[in-house]
């Protein structure tokens, strides 16, 4: 076990895939950045709204509201095929 906290005061040790409120299957990254969290994920393999309903989940880890969701383009679309990146910011 770690004692590190990444920003927004989340502990290094929660299992941000899980918190994200993705299914296993779908969710392939999630990663605490500067701006917020990052997340890849099969859009196949989720449910209806499940972009803002990882933004909820994730920001709440901070204790804070969603902002905004930004989709980010694939730089290389051939690199796990359907997969869809978005960023997400905390009010």
């Amino acid at each position: 076990m770690t004692t590190d906290i990444l920003p927004g005061g989340v502990p290094a040790r929660t299992n941000l895939h899980e918190a994200s409120s993705l299914p296993p299957d779908a969710v392939r990254t999630v990663s605490r950045r500067d701006f917020g969290w990052r997340v890849i994920y099969h859009p196949s393999a989720a449910p209806p709204h499940a972009e803002s309903r990882a933004a909820v989940a994730l920001c709440g880890l901070e204790r804070r509201a969603p902002l905004r969701i930004q989709q980010q383009p694939r730089l290389d679309p051939t690199t796990d095929p359907g997969a869809r990146i978005f960023d997400i910011y905390c009010a």
